[in-house]
């Protein structure tokens, strides 16, 4: 669970710190990205002189697909957070704060609870990998029959076993070739 009870640490003097270990988080991240396991790290919360400042370093790994040949991959993914998180009701009188001046800042709830779970989903979702590899010399899929290269690094095919639809375009090419002995057009 990604909530925590600031109450204490905004009676402390600004500079204290809490430090809180993360382990075995789980969470849905979106549609199309899952963990494929728990996110690990550690979250401190630090007073300042009108917040508190969540800093957290967490570790995941994200089940992905390769860019090349589509095989399910894991991904490690390293994300800093670090936000500043505003109150959103007085802590001495219990009314609500003008949230007029940061309208988009995170909130402390009326509990003086921080909740991070959102935020952690986002950067997590916002750190997947481009084009994830399964690996580096990952040869991908064959363009004309959509084999696995890795698994037939020889494969290949013969120059006639052109896609019926692209055909037109190799008669084309074959006539936009110069003849051997044949005055080049481009000069």
């Amino acid at each position: 669970m990604l909530r925590y009870n600031v109450a204490g640490l905004l009676r402390a003097a600004p500079g204290e710190t809490r430090r809180y270990p993360l382990q075995g988080e789980t969470m849905e991240i979106a549609d199309d990205l899952a963990l494929a396991g728990p996110i690990e790290g550690e979250l401190r919360l630090s007073r300042t002189s009108r917040s508190v400042l969540a800093h957290a370093d967490l570790q995941a790994r994200l089940m992905l697909r390769c860019s090349r040949c589509l095989i399910e991959v894991t991904a490690p993914v390293e994300v800093v957070v670090e936000e500043e998180v505003l109150p959103s009701v007085d802590f001495d009188t219990g009314r609500p704060v003008d949230t007029d001046d940061e309208p988009d800042a995170l909130r402390l709830d009326e509990h003086h609870e921080l909740d991070l779970h959102e935020t952690i989903r986002e950067a997590i979702s916002l750190a997947e990998p481009i084009a994830p590899l399964c690996r580096q010399d990952c040869r991908g899929l064959c363009v004309t029959c959509g084999a696995d290269l890795n698994a037939d690094p020889g494969h290949q095919h013969d120059d006639d076993d052109i896609d019926p639809r692209l055909a037109a375009l190799a008669s084309w090419r074959d006539d936009a070739e110069p003849s051997p002995g044949a005055p080049d057009r481009n000069h």
